[in-house]
């Protein structure tokens, strides 16, 4: 569902992904852990195209993504083939980004009627499934000013399932929470991950989510991957010194 093939993201003279190959398959959930600054939130940036490639080619459902070979080119793709592409990809953010000027619903069914031209009906329908299912039924018509960081934070991942995105991003989506609130946030994601076939890619430091919800980790050290195993083998007997460093001050 995902591949990344010879991928490069440079910020002037910082390289920050060198090189990089992987592939996440459909339906699966891959974790990505490591230190601040090895590259992990800039992969889950590039595929949500807030980023530009500096050199290489990321494939979504197997077709190339931004850019494309052709006739021995590297060919920036037209917008409207990106924005077509992008409507399969769903991201939630360390910030929930939540209009305060809307309501709970509105926020949610905004994107669904202005982007995929779903009918209003259709839109509020699926919003009030999706805030059952993230456990806000009664927020409906609140805003998020009158809402803990917890409770807007499960209406920002309600907003991106609302898309019906065959791919969601995490992007350490506990980190903006006071502690007390971590565990309602991934409480309801790993009600996702068992209840739907949505491809994930995450990066958290919440290790025994990452245990629970992953078919795969993959450790990240300099933008590069340096050990990557199913998470039962990875955080008991890691092979690398540096993943056995890692988790150690975590954990």
């Amino acid at each position: 569902m995902i591949r990344f093939e010879n991928v490069v993201k440079r910020f002037g003279d910082n390289t920050v992904l060198d090189d990089l190959n992987f592939e996440v398959a459909k339906g699966e959930r891959v974790t990505l852990i490591g230190p601040s600054g090895s590259g992990k939130t800039t992969i889950l940036r590039l595929v949500m195209t807030l980023e530009d490639l500096t050199d290489g080619y990321i494939y979504i459902d197997g077709q190339p993504f931004t850019y494309e070979p052709r006739g021995g080119r590297r060919v920036r793709q037209k917008q409207k083939d990106i924005n077509k592409v992008s409507t399969k990809i769903g991201m939630v953010f360390q910030q929930f980004n939540l209009f305060p000027n809307m309501t709970v619903v509105e926020n949610i069914v905004e994107a669904p009627i202005h982007v995929l031209g779903r009918g209003k009906e259709e839109a509020h329908a699926r919003a009030r499934e999706l805030l059952e299912l993230v456990g806000l039924s009664d927020k409906v018509d609140a805003h998020p000013t009158r809402l803990s960081g917890g409770q807007q934070q499960r209406v920002a991942i309600a907003r991106a399932l609302a898309m019906d995105p065959e791919i969601l991003l995490l992007d350490e989506v506990t980190s903006a929470l006071d502690p007390e609130l971590v565990g309602e946030v991934l409480g309801v994601l790993r009600d996702v991950a068992s209840s739907t076939d949505i491809t994930m890619l995450i990066v958290t430091h919440e290790m025994q989510f990452a245990q629970e919800v992953s078919d795969r980790v993959m450790m990240f050290d300099h933008g590069r991957i340096i050990e990557d195993g199913e998470p039962g083998a990875l955080f008991s007997a890691p092979r690398e010194q540096r993943t056995r460093d890692f988790l150690q001050a975590v954990l």
